[in-house]
């Protein structure tokens, strides 16, 4: 690999774990004008925009097969519509940095997702020893041996519930849509415009919290859409094209940190020792999983 071209996958792979890891601050900064279904709504209108005006320049246009939208469809109730409700629902009373720290699970439940969908295929060792260390993550993450501190039940299960959205989006995603070989612009823009017109009558119902639309929460809520659920699912792919699908993969390592660091500077947020320590045992169990880690072999 050339070191211009390595440099090239770089920048975007550091451009790609910023914003993902920004999300969770632009969700909360966006929950200050909008519910969770206009948070929802706004971020994928936006990046649908984005991603149109891409194709247009690339001059390509969305899935026109009705089958291949059916499939789409349902990866945007997987990966935009539920998770993007649920995720703003739930920090309406937690942190962004737990909200952060959960989506770390990501990577587990995408595992648990592909065990259950094939299950011709045995679960390894190092699959079981992942899953479990990840389990004891999410448990230290919530302190769970004082109970649930300020966190309510219902948003630690509406958190894990989004990030199991995102295990099954992948195995289904893999059986059903990457056969088509379609290029992954067009399956993104037609993805989230898919997205985006599902929860148009939720905003048009509910979604303006308050009319006060102050430039800071407004301009992250751009970002969130533009950025987060637009030109990230390109970046991602060139990632992916340049430096393979591992390497892309592991931003998932890069975004829990960011997002505790933004929340702890610009939204002044708590930050528990066992959140960290959590985080790091909950990403120790997704690289074993994934064999990132290998364990040690008897002799």
């Amino acid at each position: 690999m050339s070191k211009s071209k390595s440099q090239s996958w770089l920048v975007l792979y550091i451009a790609l774990g910023i914003v993902w890891g920004c999300s969770f601050i632009f969700i909360k900064l966006g929950l200050e004008f909008l519910t969770p279904f206009g948070v929802a709504f706004g971020r994928c209108a936006l990046g649908a925009l984005a991603l149109l005006v891409f194709l247009k320049v690339k001059k390509l246009s969305i899935v026109r097969d009705r089958a291949m939208i059916g499939h789409l469809w349902i990866v945007a109730l997987l990966l935009n519509v539920i998770p993007g409700i649920f995720f703003a629902w739930a920090e309406t009373e937690v942190t962004s940095i737990l909200a952060g720290i959960i989506n770390a699970v990501t990577p587990l439940m995408t595992l648990i997702a592909i065990i259950l969908v094939t299950r011709n295929e045995r679960p390894t060792t190092p699959q079981i020893v992942g899953l479990l260390l990840g389990f004891l993550g999410v448990l230290t993450v919530l302190g769970a041996w004082q109970g649930l501190g300020d966190n309510p039940l219902w948003a630690i299960l509406v958190l894990l519930a989004a990030v199991t959205c995102y295990g099954f989006s992948f195995p289904y995603s893999h059986r059903f849509i990457l056969p088509a070989n379609l290029e992954p612009e067009v399956m993104a823009a037609t993805q989230v415009s898919l997205a985006a017109l599902t929860l148009l009558p939720l905003f048009l119902i509910d979604g303006i919290a308050e009319d006060n639309y102050q430039v800071g929460p407004v301009l992250a809520m751009v970002a969130l859409g533009v950025f987060g659920s637009g030109f990230a699912y390109i970046w991602n792919f060139t990632i992916m094209r340049a430096a393979g699908s591992a390497i892309a993969s592991s931003v998932t390592y890069v975004t829990p940190l960011v997002a505790v660091i933004v929340g702890l500077i610009f939204l002044q947020e708590k930050l528990h020792w066992y959140e960290p320590v959590g985080a790091c045992i909950v990403l120790l169990g997704a690289a074993i999983a994934q064999g990132r880690i290998r364990l040690a072999k008897k002799s």
